[in-house]
């Protein structure tokens, strides 16, 4: 992976995680057990320091940086949607921030809360536990249900999952030329259940 120190610090990833070859990693940050960092995903820690804990995912184009003296946490189980951006802020244990979602500086996501996709929460904006917020400013928008928390619970440790897939099976490799007879599919996975859940529990704009 593209991985370079700043001011003599570097990066630091633990064995378990999974950090795409895309991906960019610059100066204090780090990387927990167990943890996803995907495609063109960068976290650079050229000001101040990023830490990504235990179990948390940081998908696809992600942005995740801050001010001088800073630290942008994600915490235990985080879930961070495709092409979100985070800055300066702290996302608590089991929130989920979806997709072009931005979390400004200062700003916190509670615990077990959803902030829906291409939501913006302001500097300095404390948000509650168990919510689900959404808009542009973001607000909370209600309390969340059990099935809501279920499913965000799920669709983490998918992204759990395939950490371990990427470590087991990722390989670069020149495509082919034309689709082979027979193509196998990919394994069974829980995205259907957590599709049909999402659609249950009312969460569709929570896309992540």
């Amino acid at each position: 992976m593209p991985c370079y120190a700043i001011d003599g610090l570097i990066p630091v990833v633990h064995p378990s995680a999974y950090v795409h070859p895309t991906a960019v990693l610059i100066g204090d940050v780090v990387i927990g057990p167990g943890c996803y960092i995907g495609p063109c995903a960068s976290l650079r820690g050229d000001f101040g320091r990023i830490v990504i804990q235990e179990g948390a995912n940081v998908q696809d184009s992600c942005v995740v940086h801050g001010f001088p003296k800073s630290e942008t946490v994600v915490e235990q189980n985080g879930h961070i949607g495709h092409g979100a951006v985070l800055h300066g802020c702290v996302v608590r244990h089991d929130a989920l921030v979806g997709m072009n979602a931005v979390v400004m500086d200062e700003a916190e996501v509670g615990a077990f809360s959803i902030v829906a996709a291409c939501a913006f929460v302001r500097a300095g904006q404390k948000l509650p536990a168990k919510s689900l917020i959404a808009g542009l400013p973001a607000k909370v928008m209600r309390e969340l249900s059990e099935d809501e928390m279920r499913w965000k619970r799920q669709g983490t440790e998918t992204y759990q999952q395939l950490t371990r897939r990427c470590q087991a099976s990722l390989v670069e490799v020149q495509p082919l030329a034309a689709e082979e007879a027979g193509r196998p599919r990919l394994p069974d996975s829980d995205y259907g259940t957590l599709q049909a859940l999402k659609r249950e529990s009312g969460s569709g704009s929570t896309s992540a």
